[in-house]
């Protein structure tokens, strides 16, 4: 968290974070990453280690939750470790920057690929680049198998 600091909206700096969800205490699943997702309009960082142990995830500025239409702000970017961090920031290309279902989390968009998706059992996902974060594949891999994911809102 605190190399991402810098790069977190000007607002958000000196907020203290805390651990909303993560698969090694509530199990594998989108619906309970979505119950325990935080205050309704409140921002979240999304962090994923494969087992590749690659290190990457997404910045929201709003909420993660289910939705019918890609929701967000430009403030959401997407960010690697590989090694050193990398961030990926809104293009303005088009507003693809979140959107999930009780099957599919993803994250950025266009031309029929995702920056970021998840399975609906956090188990699964890929990383692909994409129009609205012009991304590099986060993970090694453009598919992985999820280590642990955490998500972290302010405290």
């Amino acid at each position: 968290l605190p190399q991402l600091g810098p790069h977190l909206p000007p607002r958000l700096t000196q907020q203290p974070w805390r651990l909303l969800y993560c698969t090694g205490r509530d199990g594998f699943s989108l619906r309970t990453l979505y119950r325990c997702g935080g205050q309704p309009g409140c921002p979240a960082l999304l962090l994923i280690r494969d087992t590749d142990a690659q290190a990457f995830g997404a910045f929201c500025a709003s909420t993660i939750r289910c939705s019918n239409s890609f929701y967000g702000t430009g403030e959401t970017f997407l960010f690697s470790f590989s090694p050193e961090l990398k961030v990926f920031r809104w293009t303005g290309r088009n507003s693809f920057f979140m959107k999930g279902d009780v099957d599919l989390l993803m994250f950025g968009g266009g031309s029929g690929r995702f920056g970021l998706w998840l399975d609906g059992d956090l188990h699964h996902g890929g990383s692909h680049p994409c129009e609205t974060f012009d991304n590099e594949t986060l993970s090694a891999r453009e598919e992985f198998c999820v280590q642990d994911l955490e998500v972290w809102g302010l405290a």
